[in-house]
């Protein structure tokens, strides 16, 4: 807009508005006061304005001319319709210098005008810094408000001082939420002689609207009418490319197999629509024997219908909820021979079967067609296009997939392209189901060799598992061979030295008598050490392949343990040992093995004395529980030491099984001597049990063995 039009527009309002009474001319001539109010008559009027006048005037026009400019910009550098009302809004709440700018598209609706109605509010609301904001509520009910349509017959701006006043309620009207401000000058935007909007200027307090501000406001209004237009426009735009985007969203939907059931809706209600018919179905065919898809061309197959889909118009007779609700049909079946339509259709393909007008010619009696499927209160017209499995054009016989089902309730006649367009839908919908039927079966496929290869890998974690369980048997196995090895040969060489050395002293030929027996005792005695060994070896391995025999007698086990007791002391007065039996009889019988029970209770007194601290005392307690149940002895010994760590105490009884830190601490065993015991009581049928634990806050332990021997039976 050029600064010529503004001082031309403005120059007819001024004088329309301000020079309503124009000053009194003065006739420098002298003439008449006749003839000088005759000369005021006929010469035209021209307005005459004061210094001040002007530079207002001036003002008023620069500033119209930069918001039109601005406005201009805003158009071409906006391309999101919001934003631009937006910044309208704010262009002209700086220009105005108000503290609020609410801008709202309008639109006619009948005799009255509405705020636009659409899915987003076309307002803009600007407030200057320190005015409150409004929630979305408060905006919301901003829009009901009647000083928006208030006067919208009036191309001229409406100017209320005070909206509190009494005298605004004529204007405006009374209203249950007032309006966050007091003073409103209002203009409503005319774009092709309609109204397309209104501008809301505000202030917070009462207000005098001043000429120039009004006649800004107008001018402005023309750039704010083309602002909003070309909102509308966007708009316009916006929703046709949104139209094209569903239609090209089907296309996609009909190449996609994500959701079979939506493109089936999706196809049949577009179709429909597109044909302007009443109704459209979707039918797909499930053949009971899967050799009968080749189509024999006598008989039918036994085949079952299933509706995949339908949609009905808005004003076809049956009504529905909405045109996405899920028909009452959807998934419903029956046989192909209790249709004669679909009959004749599945023997016309590939061809389609159409029938304009039921009435008047038609080759298939529709009233022997029972179904309900095909509601005849929406015939007569009728188009059936088969879903074909293979293209028509091949000499293999063409599989029916289905049929899409055209009804009108109005006679019909179906052209030539609606035909083609038709039979273009069903290729595409035939090519969907196979393609899906093909991913589903390769699915298929694909699930069952994932599961026999998931159970192969069961198979082989397995294998690997129980190898993995056989490597780490061995490698036990194969430490304990090396302990064992290092035990023995320690246990076997010792003895082999001292025997050795015992010999070589006894072949000296000076050798005092007294040397020579205490050498000969040695020899001996390192001899029963070997033999022993050797027989514990042979023991074991006979009590484990129970080949041993059980030879059971009546034993007083006390006088045993008393036996026992007197060669421990002397072996264990060098630790200073004591061994303090406790029974409440003093004579128990027992019937069991002597040999093995003796050999049990040598091992646990040998064990008891090598980790026992020295000056110590080595408990055996004795009890005979008789009950009905049970009859047995159970023997407890306990004593004071190291004690036996966690981690040993499951191994304890295994052969070759020494403790940690023995043969460091020089420890004479094998290893032997736990596992001897405990087969040597499984052998009597008895049990042992180990405990150890700490005794308070020091570092002993206690370490108590249970023997539980029940008395044989002779």
């Amino acid at each position: 807009m050029d600064t010529e039009r503004v001082m031309s527009s403005h120059n007819r309002r001024f004088h329309s508005r301000s020079c309503a009474n124009p000053p009194r001319r003065v006739n420098t001539n002298a003439t008449s006061l006749e003839n000088d109010s005759t000369s005021y008559l006929s010469a035209p009027i021209e307005p005459v304005f004061t210094q001040e006048q002007k530079g207002s005037l001036m003002q008023y026009t620069t500033q119209s001319a930069q918001i039109g400019q601005q406005i201009t910009q805003i158009i071409l550098n906006s391309p999101d319709p919001q934003t631009l009302l937006a910044r309208v809004a704010k262009a002209l709440g700086d220009i105005f210098q108000v503290d609020a700018c609410l801008i709202v598209v309008l639109a006619k609706q009948g005799d009255r005008i509405i705020p636009n109605p659409v899915a987003t509010p076309q307002m803009a609301l600007w407030c200057a810094d320190g005015f409150p904001s409004l929630s979305v509520s408060d905006r919301s009910r901003l829009l009901e408000h009647p000083i928006l349509t208030a006067d919208w017959e009036s191309s001229e701006p409406l100017a209320i001082p005070d909206l509190q006043a009494s005298e605004a309620e004529s204007t405006v009207g009374r209203y249950s939420q007032p309006l966050p401000f007091r003073a409103v000058l209002k203009i409503h935007t005319w774009f092709q002689s309609c109204v397309n909007g209104v501008i809301v200027l505000g202030r917070s307090q009462p207000h005098e609207w001043t000429t120039p501000e009004k006649d800004l406001l107008t001018i402005v209004a023309e750039s704010v009418a083309v602002a909003l237009s070309q909102l509308q426009l966007t708009r316009q735009v916006q929703r046709f490319a949104h139209a094209q985007t569903l239609l090209n969203q089907l296309s996609l939907a009909m190449h996609s197999t994500d959701n079979l059931n939506e493109i089936f809706q999706m196809t049949i209600s577009s179709t429909a629509q597109a044909l302007q018919v009443d109704r459209g179905l979707l039918l797909l065919l499930s053949y009971s024997n899967p050799l009968s898809e080749s189509r024999p061309s006598q008989h039918l197959p036994q085949t079952q219908v299933t509706v995949a889909g339908e949609w009905l118009a808005p004003t076809a007779e049956r009504a529905t909820a909405s045109s996405d609700s899920i028909s009452p049909l959807f998934k419903q079946s029956f046989w192909l021979s209790e249709s004669c339509l679909c009959q004749q259709a599945y023997r016309d393909a590939p061809a389609p079967m159409l029938i304009s007008d039921c009435r008047e010619s038609c080759a298939i009696d529709l009233q022997t067609e029972s179904l309900s499927i095909f509601e005849r209160d929406l015939m007569p017209a009728l188009l059936m296009v088969p879903l074909l499995g293979t293209p028509s054009n091949t000499p293999v016989a063409a599989t029916v997939l289905g049929f899409l089902v055209l009804q009108h309730c109005q006679p019909r006649y179906w052209h030539t392209d609606e035909l083609e367009f038709v039979e273009g839908i069903s290729a595409q919908v035939s090519a969907v189901i196979i393609q899906h039927q093909t991913l589903r079966q390769v699915q298929s496929l694909v699930e069952e060799r994932t599961g026999q290869l998931q159970h192969s890998l069961e198979i082989q974690a397995q294998l690997y598992e129980k190898t993995r369980q056989q490597i780490d048997q061995l490698q036990q196995l194969n430490q304990l061979k090396e302990e064992f090895m290092s035990t023995m040969s320690h246990e076997l060489r010792t003895p082999l030295t001292t025997m050795s050395l015992a010999i070589r002293m006894l072949r000296q030929p000076t050798l005092p008598p007294e040397r020579r027996q205490k050498y000969m005792e040695i020899l001996e005695q390192e001899c029963n050490k070997e033999i022993e060994l050797i027989n514990d070896l042979l023991s074991l391995q006979q009590l484990e392949a129970d080949q041993a025999s059980i030879q059971p007698q009546k034993i007083d086990l006390m006088l045993l343990i008393d036996q026992l007791a007197q060669s421990f002391e002397e072996k264990w007065a060098n630790k200073r040992l004591t061994l303090k039996i406790e029974s409440p009889v003093r004579s128990l019988r027992l019937n069991t093995d002597p040999d093995s029970l003796n050999r049990i209770l040598l091992e646990l007194l040998t064990n008891a004395g090598k980790y026992s601290d020295p000056d110590t005392t080595v408990h055996l307690q004795v009890t005979h529980q008789a009950q009905h149940q049970a009859n047995q002895v159970v023997l407890t010994l306990s004593n004071t030491g190291p004690g036996i760590s966690p981690a040993d105490l499951d191994h304890i009884f295994d052969k070759f099984r020494r403790g940690r830190g023995v043969t460091q601490n020089a420890v004479q065993g094998t290893g032997l001597g736990l596992a001897l015991v405990k087969c040597l009581v499984q052998h009597l049928n008895g049990t042992i049990e180990v405990s150890s634990g700490s005794l308070g806050n020091s570092q002993r332990c206690l370490t108590c063995f249970t023997l539980s021997l029940p008395q044989l039976q002779q």
